[in-house]
């Protein structure tokens, strides 16, 4: 079974998060750069899949030259090849264009399941795994909190208000998984080694047998969010729960 695996390269969680004036686009110099939390679990989902059947798992990105190192961890993780579009044209690719170029290059590769996280926690869109499933023309288990990968089709888990729903789709197919689903393993120093002979292809939007369609959307202005004010202080001399009812009613908040 070939299993290719969606992942993307973040601004850490923990970082600080700026967004460049001047373009309006995240400033990923900010902090440091890390594979999403969410594509280290669906990454975790094809391993372990592969642990105990016959499957080949490959990466696959969209981004800059840098990007290539979040690969390389991929491949130390267990990830048996990986694939990197690169291409200036693609600087600030909104939703639309991401996933046209996600779905060319898959097509390229071939697949019978993609995996990907539900949303990124740079963009929060949650859109991207049913625009590639739309464009590749496969059924799509969105927001799995478990999977089960056979060689018929794959079987998940969704949570839905007030229970849960069992969903199954035939292969070739795409899911998207949640942080219900275990974090990834650790890449050992055997591993490290192992990826630096792992075959790492790099694309550009010329190699991709597709038309790409030109961004749709552009940010026409962007502000730093303003100084969080000092607030008020409340000394208590006796008088503190009226000068906390004056302030609440004066900001009309009671």
């Amino acid at each position: 079974m070939n299993i290719a695996v969606l992942l993307k390269q973040v601004p850490d969680t923990w970082g600080e998060r700026r967004i460049d004036l001047s373009t309006g686009l995240v400033d990923r110099g900010a902090s440091d750069a890390v594979i999403d939390e969410i594509c280290n679990r669906a990454l975790e989902v094809a391993l372990s899949y592969k642990d105990s059947a016959d499957a080949t798992v490959v990466v696959l990105t969209m981004g800059p030259a840098p990007v290539q190192e979040m690969l390389r961890k991929a491949l130390a993780m267990g990830a048996d090849s990986a694939m990197h579009v690169s291409d200036d044209a693609l600087a600030g690719a909104d939703t639309l264009q991401t996933a046209e170029v996600l779905a060319a290059a898959l097509h390229s590769t071939g697949f019978d399941l993609v995996i990907a996280g539900n949303e990124s926690t740079d963009g929060c869109g949650g859109v991207i795994p049913a625009l590639i499933a739309e464009r590749l023309g496969v059924p799509h288990a969105s927001f799995l909190e478990s999977v089960t990968i056979g060689v018929d089709g794959v079987r998940g888990e969704r949570a839905v208000e007030g229970g849960s729903v069992q969903l199954f789709a035939p292969l070739p197919a795409m899911v998207s998984v949640t942080e219900r689903l275990p974090e990834a393993r650790f890449p050992s120093f055997k591993g490290f080694m192992q990826a630096k002979k792992k075959p790492l292809k790099v694309l550009t939007l010329a190699d991709l047998d597709a038309e790409i369609p030109v961004s749709s959307s552009m940010v026409v202005a962007a502000a730093e969010r303003p100084a969080r004010d000092v607030g008020t202080k409340i000394v208590d001399e006796g008088n503190a729960a009226r000068q906390i009812v004056e302030f609440l009613v004066a900001n009309g908040l009671a």
